[in-house]
């Protein structure tokens, strides 16, 4: 959920097999500011946010290997809800 000052923003619900949960809140806080310097809407960067995290959640390791792509892919995908890696 993102609160912009008037209006509260829900993203979609994915269910996911965490493989590693070290990493998923620096790319949720990361996935936050990228879509907001790109001017993206509130809707977008919550989504993006979210997308960002469970991309994260889906791989061993401390970082977020990836892509913009696959973050705006899942985000704008076909609704299933369903990270696949």
């Amino acid at each position: 959920m993102l609160y912009d000052g008037k209006n509260y923003h829900f993203s979609n619900k994915y269910k996911m097999q965490i493989v590693d949960r070290v990493g998923g809140g620096d790319s949720f806080g990361a996935g936050l500011i990228v879509p907001s310097l790109e001017g993206y809407d509130a809707k977008s960067i919550i989504e993006f946010s979210v997308v960002a995290s469970c991309l994260k959640y889906s791989v061993e390791g401390d970082f977020n290997i990836v892509s913009m792509d696959e973050v705006l892919q899942l985000a704008g995908g076909d609704g299933s809800g369903h990270v696949q890696r």
